[in-house]
């Protein structure tokens, strides 16, 4: 991965940060699907290193860089993989949605038992302070840290007057009164992981700030979808992000030059052909006539963005009344779109 994102510079380690870096504006997290709630620490932290138009946040310096500081793999991958949920995100789509909240670096720190083996002092001091060069952290109320996620808020409050850094406190990040929250509740990736599990991409692009996405190579598939007339653009194994549950989606193909397309999206095993492997396939719709042939998707990374559930995974008797099925999908991801993109 290149060393710099759209103008973010970026850290694959310790020995990546350049020597004599500071003063810097810190923050640390999972950041699993960068969401709203994460968006907010990370719009705080960059008013707290580049100087806040309301005075409101603490401000570093005006010339302090804003660092996130994330890690790879997840810790409860190394801790207990059998608890590790399902990752909302692969590592290169994190990094691109942190890169785009207007932070400076980013640190990426390859998690293992020796990293975790830190007390939550030796974290501190090797990172924040003798290789960033803090001047602020900002995190949440809620933050653990260090050997056995010892360290807390009040400790790191502790150290930042030992170390001569200061702390800015984020509260919890809530949806309030949106159509996925009839009361009040804190922004997670838990949340997002539910949605997604019961198929209501909807809700999860709400706690997101934008539309849940699955990035992989489009392979070849058992070109069912073109005998049939519906041409898909199938995801391989290797696809990054989490898949939701089975059904049939309106939503977006976005492919390796940029460009957006409508499609309807399905997720499942086929189960009227008596498939059992579980497919990620988007039908391109209202592809302009002229390109129809030359619009070859296989072997292109693409990105595919999940906007509203239509129905739910269904075995048709026939292929008659699937390709029926398949004709008003097509026409029910027209209108959501159209109507969408006028909201």
């Amino acid at each position: 991965m290149s060393d710099r994102l759209i103008g973010v510079q970026f850290w694959n380690g310790l020995e990546e940060v350049p020597r004599g870096l500071g003063p810097t504006a810190v923050t640390i997290g999972n950041f699993d699907g960068v969401h709203l709630g994460h968006q907010e620490v990370l719009t705080r932290l960059v008013a707290a290193a580049h100087g806040p138009a309301d005075g409101a946040a603490v401000d570093a310096s005006p010339r302090a860089q804003a660092v996130a500081i994330t890690f790879d793999p997840h810790p409860l991958q190394v801790h207990r993989p059998e608890e590790s949920p399902e990752m909302l995100t692969g590592t290169a789509e994190k990094v691109q949605r942190l890169a785009e909240t207007g932070i400076d670096a980013l640190l990426v720190l390859h998690y293992n038992l020796d990293l975790a083996g830190l007390t939550p002092e030796e974290f501190v001091k090797t990172y924040f302070v003798d290789t960033l060069n803090a001047s602020v952290v900002v995190i949440g109320h809620d933050v653990r840290f260090g050997r056995g996620n010892s360290g807390n808020f009040e400790t790191m409050v502790e150290l930042g007057r030992r170390y001569g850094f200061s702390v800015l406190g984020v509260d919890d990040f809530a949806l309030i009164g949106h159509s996925v929250a009839e009361t009040e509740r804190r922004c997670s990736s838990t949340w997002v992981r539910e949605a997604l599990e019961a198929g209501d991409v909807a809700a999860a692009a709400e706690v997101l700030g934008r539309p849940h996405a699955v990035l992989g190579e489009v392979v070849h598939g058992a070109a069912r979808g073109r005998d049939l007339g519906f041409p898909t653009a199938n995801l391989g194994r290797d696809s990054e992000g989490m898949i939701p549950a089975d059904g049939v989606y309106a939503g977006w193909l976005v492919d390796a030059a940029g460009a957006r397309w409508p499609a309807a999206i399905s997720v499942g095993s086929n189960p009227t052909f008596h498939g059992v492997e579980r497919v990620v396939e988007s039908h391109v719709i209202d592809r302009p006539t002229e390109a129809v042939e030359e619009f070859d998707l296989y072997g292109q990374h693409v990105r595919v963005e999940f906007v509203e559930h239509l129905r739910g995974m269904v075995a048709y008797e026939g292929v008659e009344k699937l390709v029926e099925q398949m004709y008003q999908d097509v026409e029910q991801t027209r209108q959501v779109l159209a109507r969408l993109s006028v909201e």
